[in-house]
């Protein structure tokens, strides 16, 4: 259950403020598609963590010369076999102990299919040799269970295999 001083504003951005409290965390991964394949990457919110995750920030960047779209997810089942990345953080590294993440950051290459159920929310186009980036503010806010998830889809006219990298910064909040 969502509580009543969720929308406090406090007198800095709001990551800022996250991060102050060790709440803030940023992750990077990288992934192979293409030649009828996708890959994916995702914020999963475990059944049990007692946290909301927030969604802030995503990138998407593409390495290669070749096009691609891609989707945003909400709460979708996934196939392919998931890894976690190893290249995350809490972006506050002057706190002692470092915090760790509830949420896990996890990502697949080469995945025979789309994910199912949950709710694509937007798409957009990655040209080649480019990052996107879209602040979200914290808006897209999943419960335990949920997830935030990127799913990159092979293009059409090209049977080459693209490198992707996908990052995120989310911060957490007991439910």
């Amino acid at each position: 259950m969502m509580r009543d001083n969720l929308c406090f504003q406090p007198q800095c951005p709001m990551p800022l403020y996250q991060s102050l409290k060790g709440r803030y965390f940023v992750g990077l991964s990288r992934a192979e598609f293409g030649d009828g394949l996708c890959a994916w990457a995702g914020l999963f919110n475990p059944p049990h963590s007692g946290v909301l995750l927030f969604a802030n920030v995503f990138t998407v960047g593409n390495v290669t010369e070749i096009p691609f779209s891609f989707q945003i997810w909400l709460n979708a089942e996934v196939s392919g076999t998931a890894k976690p990345t190893e290249m995350q953080s809490p972006s506050n590294t002057a706190i002692c102990p470092l915090p760790r993440p509830r949420i896990r950051f996890l990502y697949a290459e080469n995945v025979d299919g789309e994910p199912t159920g949950g709710t694509e929310i937007f798409g957009r186009r990655c040209p080649g040799e480019t990052t996107i980036v879209s602040e979200e503010d914290g808006k897209f806010i999943c419960p335990p269970g949920g997830n935030f998830l990127i799913n990159c889809l092979p293009p059409e006219t090209s049977a080459e295999k693209i490198v992707v990298r996908v990052a995120f910064g989310w911060w957490e909040e007991p439910c």
